[in-house]
């Protein structure tokens, strides 16, 4: 799900034309892999975002995000500049290590263009300057950030096949048929690599840390704003222990009941159920209070998927993303512990977007 306004936002900061017409997300087309792994440049947004929970050797849990957005802007396609400024392309990266107890995080934005930033069709690769991600041949994934304070030199490699998502890879985000996007999922990512991290004690030069887990990534691609008296959502992505795969979300109205949700549960065997907007909430039970922003954001919930009810305890409360500097969003976005009954069920990622915006609209 992650990050729909967050790039239309970004493309916001080299406004459409009003007479710009992207590309519609129709049921009638499914999603076909490995060829829509790529960018699909006639959408107006579209993302590549892969969360995860590493283990270091001495066991101990680190988080990581790592999003790359491509966001057109609607400028005249006949304009023949290599400077013109058709498409951007931005990326965020986040490492969540309780040893320094909050959420390091970078992020770059460029225009599309000079081999410096792209994002190819027909196979995923994506890059902004170093930053890379990379699909190959056999499916697994090459990431590589060097980023400011920290690095993720990371594979990502698949040991089940790709979730499509909602009817197809046409997965609702609203009442209205055109809120939609194409949407697919690839969990149970098994993740080697390093990871170059602050140390705890304040020493700038850092850790060099041998890292594995295990990860999830999304691709989605749209040209539709949510409802416009949708604020934000809730979105989980789960990797559960058993090997089962569970994805929920709920995109909230300003009341803050939800507008629309749904959610997808594949099992071991490949058994996939998918619930409608009445079988799924996500009801909170704690929240943090950012000292930066003071937003509160619900981070530990109880989920419901239909008969299931799931817990979510953060790895740690502060995991707040401020991409000001390039999407223009502030939202949180961190490493969760998913239990039923008291009875810990696997490990997800979480993200909450619209509790900030709420609160500055609060303050005027």
């Amino acid at each position: 799900m992650a990050a729909t306004p967050l790039a239309f936002a970004a493309s916001d900061k080299l406004s459409a034309p009003a007479s710009t017409t992207f590309a519609a997300v129709t049921p009638d087309h499914p999603v076909s892999l490995p060829q829509d792994s790529g960018a699909h440049p006639a959408f107006r947004t579209e993302w590549w975002y892969a969360t995860g929970w590493l283990n270091t050797p001495d066991n101990r849990p680190l988080g990581f995000q790592v999003t790359f957005f491509r966001s057109a802007t609607g400028h005249d396609p006949a304009d023949p500049s290599a400077f013109a400024p058709s498409q951007l392309i931005i990326a965020h990266a986040a490492l969540s290590d309780p040893a320094l107890g909050r959420l390091i995080h970078d992020q770059r934005i460029a225009r599309e263009g000079f081999g410096l930033a792209y994002a190819k069709p027909a196979n995923t690769d994506v890059k902004l300057d170093a930053w890379k991600m990379i699909r190959a041949a056999d499916g697994h994934y090459d990431v590589a950030i060097d980023a400011s304070g920290f690095s993720l030199h990371l594979v990502l490699t698949p040991t089940q096949a790709p979730l499509i998502q909602g009817e197809r890879g046409y997965s609702r985000k609203g009442p209205r048929p055109e809120q939609a996007s194409y949407y697919y999922s690839e969990p149970q990512l098994h993740v080697t690599g390093n990871v170059i991290r602050p140390a705890a004690n304040g020493n700038a030069a850092g850790r060099d840390t041998l890292v594995t887990g295990m990860a999830w990534l999304d691709h989605e691609w749209s040209s539709t704003l949510l409802d416009a008296d949708a604020v934000g959502w809730d979105w989980l992505g789960a990797n559960l222990a058993d090997g089962s795969a569970l994805m929920a979300f709920k995109v909230r109205r300003r009341d803050g009941h939800a507008q629309w949700a749904h959610a997808t549960l594949r099992k071991p065997d490949g058994q996939i159920t998918r619930f409608g907007p009445d079988q799924v909430d996500f009801t909170p039970i704690r929240t943090w209070r950012s000292p930066r922003t003071s937003a509160s954001y619900p981070v530990s919930m109880k989920v419901r998927t239909g008969p299931l009810t799931w817990q979510l305890d953060p790895l740690m409360d502060d995991q707040e993303l401020d991409s000001r500097q390039s999407t223009g969003a502030v939202y949180w976005e961190g490493a969760e512990r998913v239990s039923r009954e008291g009875v810990e069920m696997g490990r997800a990622y979480l993200e909450l977007t619209g509790y900030a915006d709420a609160q500055r609209a609060g303050q005027h």
